[in-house]
């Protein structure tokens, strides 16, 4: 009646059935293990319930689209440092370079101090970088704040 035959129809019928049972048994073995372990990032899970995965015959991209598809995926939380304060007493510059139209490498340079390592010692990276090429025309790591390490990445550049 449609234009498929009857076989086609229920064998994808079937196929469904089929699908969506051993869905409810991935879902209901993630439902088992978060219990446990609530926050447990989905490849972790995978790790985990391996064996039983392979049993339903369910691979790692599947078993992340069953997941999608329950609303089961946990987004990781980012973490990062918040080392700029801008509410300050301190007169603030305005932007010099705001509407400025870049077309030459050597017409503007943008510089920036970043800590790297543990905060109980910590090296400060001063870099400066041309606007227009991104290329880094000075840099220098010193163990403190202090302005001779801006100087020499001046220097560098």
């Amino acid at each position: 009646m449609f234009g498929i035959d009857r076989q086609v129809y229920y064998r994808s019928i079937r196929r469904f059935n089929k699908n969506r049972s051993v869905a409810e048994c991935v879902v209901a073995l993630v439902y088992r293990e978060r219990q446990r372990q609530p926050r447990l990032d989905t490849r972790k899970l995978y790790y985990i319930l391996k064996p039983e995965l392979k049993a339903l015959h369910i691979g790692r991209d599947k078993f992340f689209d069953i997941l999608r598809a329950n609303h089961l995926l946990i987004v990781p939380k980012r973490s990062y440092h918040i080392t700029t304060w801008s509410h300050h007493r301190f007169r603030k510059h305005p932007n010099l370079i705001k509407e400025m139209e870049i077309t030459a490498p050597e017409q503007v340079w943008v510089s920036d101090i970043t800590y790297i390592g543990k905060r109980e010692k910590p090296c400060y990276l001063s870099l400066i970088t041309d606007a227009y090429s991104k290329k880094i025309v000075g840099f220098n790591v010193s163990d403190s704040l202090a302005t001779a390490g801006s100087l020499n990445v001046l220097k560098m550049a």
